[in-house]
């Protein structure tokens, strides 16, 4: 007991002298005895979750320590990219690094980048494992009983974390999602965990169906996610022709703010596909799609459906990424054309290109001739942007700079190509197209212009307003959305599948 307790209260006083002084806050850690007991049962519960491995109270203290301040490092770094410390929602994306390595600017396991600090970790854990004793002990009951009770212990104390009445205690510690604050507060494998469990309370809360009023809707609503885009100009980068279009065409077009830089195209998409603000998702902000997987009574998809339109979600990458092939189901789409279905489409660089996508986009509509809500995600100009990417050009810039000019190309076709089938067809189209988030380039850091992209809203074969420019924040555009959907269209017809 003696050696667990020496280990225990030397690996809690380095991860807090490690936390004091090189970790990812903005601010001076908090003495208040309260968040300073917080701090430290982080540190004792990352300590007993490695000791149930080993039951070697000093590999366990030495694992603590390693964790924290690997915990720091990532934390650290992703800060340097994106603006935010590390988050419990980002755990979640650990299964699509191997999965989906070129998304990532993390090199593969056999780099010896990796694969090198792995194997001696793991050559150094057993050369340790077989140094020092185990402090279980030697009768067979006890032995037994100790295996069993503490990882049982660790799993009830996390199951009644998001019941009454440790639920309601975290909620006072933590009574709103303020990720800077309490970093700098708790630090960060509090908040980490904190916040992992208050996401389970708060974020399956379900909003209620919004009230639309009566009247027609357009025959046709098209809404594309495009990656990673705002005006080159912005970036140093040449005009885009496009952009042009949008000031002289648009009926309305501006800054959209979203709620994060570089990443997190989740919050963004689904800011605009439900219309609801960040303070409606509480904790489950920074993955909305984690607590509800998707189920989201104000989804634009399920107000199309309960209004007749066939709906059909368009993007032409894995299934599996994000989850989105289910999350997509549960927002109500009926109908999906994902990764599979664009074999032997042009692909630019490691992605099928945005103009193949718009012209797969323009079939899709002309195919379904009653009314239709079609949401796509292009994926040409997602990251990393890195040597080898496209041929002869190597800086992250220039990549970035050649594929927004095809997303340009690709909205200009679809203007082009929506405009002349409502006017053959008679069918009312809208087009919307926004950015999701801000480049992650090291000539857009943190913070570029408020976390804002571009987006711009064309209507065909209907009514026109003058050009005009309103910035938004990209739930206010889905809410502004709805109203293209408020009835049911003049062609109404039952929604038919792909």
């Amino acid at each position: 007991m003696m050696t667990f307790l020496a280990a225990t209260g030397l690996a809690l006083a380095l991860c807090l002298a490690l936390e004091a002084l090189a970790g990812d806050s903005r601010g001076p850690a908090s003495l208040a005895p309260g968040d300073l007991a917080l701090r430290l049962l982080s540190y004792l519960l990352i300590l007993l979750f490695w000791f149930e491995f080993s039951w070697r109270p000093w590999l366990a203290a030495l694992t603590t320590l390693v964790t924290v301040a690997a915990l720091v490092i990532v934390s650290r770094a992703k800060r340097s990219v994106i603006g935010e410390p590390l988050v419990f929602s980002d755990f979640a994306l650990l299964p699509q690094v191997p999965r989906h390595p070129q998304l990532y600017y993390i090199p593969p396991l056999w780099d010896p980048r990796i694969s090198v600090p792995v194997l001696l970790t793991l050559a150094g854990t057993v050369l340790w494992y077989r140094t020092e004793p185990t402090v279980l002990p030697a009768a067979h009951g006890p032995r037994i009983a100790a295996l069993l009770v503490l990882p049982l212990g660790l799993a009830a104390l996390a199951l009644a974390s998001v019941r009454p009445p440790l639920a309601g205690l975290l909620a006072r510690a933590f009574p709103r999602a303020d990720l800077e604050a309490d970093v700098a507060r708790v630090g960060l494998p509090a908040s980490l965990m904190a916040y992992a469990a208050r996401s389970f309370v708060d974020g399956a809360r379900a909003p209620e169906v919004p009230a639309l009023p009566p009247g027609p809707g357009d025959d046709v609503l098209v809404l594309i996610q495009l990656e990673s885009f705002v005006d080159p100009e912005r970036l140093g980068g040449a005009p885009l022709p496009l952009m042009d279009l949008i000031r002289a065409r648009a009926d309305q077009h501006g800054r959209l703010r979203v709620p994060a830089h570089g990443a997190y195209t989740m919050r963004s998409e689904h800011a605009v596909l439900t219309g609801r603000p960040a303070e409606d998702l509480g904790f489950g902000v920074f993955d909305p799609y984690l607590a509800r997987s998707g189920d989201e009574p104000t989804s634009l998809a399920r107000l199309a459906g309960a209004r007749g339109y066939a709906t059909l979600f368009l993007h032409p990458f894995h299934r599996d990424f994000f989850r989105r092939a289910r999350v997509m189901e549960a927002q109500g789409f009926a109908d999906l054309a994902m990764g599979e279905t664009f074999d032997g489409a042009e692909r630019v660089g490691p992605y099928v290109g945005d103009v193949a996508l718009g012209r797969r986009l323009l079939a899709e509509v002309a195919a379904r001739p009653g009314p239709l809500f079609l949401f796509s995600v292009t994926m040409e100009n997602h990251g990393p942007w890195k040597p080898g990417r496209l041929p002869g050009i190597d800086d992250p810039l220039a990549q970035y700079l050649h594929h927004v000019v095809n997303t340009g190309r690709m909205v200009e076709e679809l203007v082009a190509g929506l405009e002349a089938h409502a006017r053959t067809t008679g069918r009312s189209v809208t087009l919307c197209v926004f950015g999701d988030h801000a480049p992650a380039l090291p000539s857009c850091k943190p913070g570029f212009g408020g976390t804002a992209t571009d987006y711009a809203l064309f209507r065909f074969g209907g009514p026109r307003a003058a050009p005009r420019r309103v910035d938004l924040a990209a739930d206010a555009l889905g809410r502004q959305l709805r109203t293209h959907l408020t009835a049911a269209s003049s062609s109404q017809a039952a929604p038919t599948r792909a």
